[in-house]
């Protein structure tokens, strides 16, 4: 559970961060790399409202409370369904680029909502367990298999996420819209 909201939080602000570099730079590669992120984070966000549920029944007698956090994380996949229905729902793929990219850049405030409620409201959900600055409530091997799964959701996200990038880099460079110089100059070389 925590692996998974940990990456649904920080895919979040790598996406905004490729969306922000696409909007400032104007390079497609960022709005790629954004595009392929979006799916990744959705899910690791799906997975830990969903095993925050399956933890929740036991603990709080509920598989969903109106929580801080589980609102807030709640808010963050409906962010995720947001930018990829947005970037599908504009044909036009600059203005569905740049559409996203400013909804994903706008999300964004909703991160440090999610890490700090806690803090911020009397909720029902528990603080942090672990903390760089008083270490780790937990016990070493509960510790351990977080850690591991943490390291795990880092590499496969890292795998799906370039495998992605490659598919959007080809589907994107085989549409027509993006043949055009190359077709234009072809054409001219073989006019002479």
């Amino acid at each position: 559970h925590v692996p998974a909201a940990w990456m649904s939080m920080f895919l979040y602000v790598v996406m905004a961060i490729w969306a922000g570099v696409g909007m400032g730079l104007n390079a497609r590669l960022s709005f790629m790399m954004a595009q392929a992120i979006a799916p990744t984070g959705a899910m690791f966000t799906f997975l830990a409202l969903l095993t925050g549920a399956m933890w929740g029944k036991p603990t709080w007698g509920a598989w969903w409370v109106w929580d801080a956090r589980l609102t807030s994380e709640l808010i963050l996949l409906f962010q995720y369904a947001g930018v990829m229905l947005l970037r599908t729902s504009i044909d036009d793929l600059r203005r569905a680029d740049r559409s996203s990219a400013v909804f994903a850049l706008v999300g964004v405030v909703n991160v440090p909502i999610i890490y700090y409620s806690v803090q911020w409201w009397n909720t029902l959900h528990q603080g942090a367990s672990v903390s760089m600055a008083t270490g780790s409530k937990m016990a070493a091997t509960m510790l351990m298999a977080m850690l591991i799964m943490t390291i795990a959701f880092w590499m496969y996200s890292i795998a799906v996420i370039l495998a992605r990038v490659r598919c959007v880099i080809v589907e994107r460079e085989s549409l027509p819209a993006w043949d055009e110089k190359p077709a234009v100059i072809h054409e001219a070389v073989e006019a002479r």
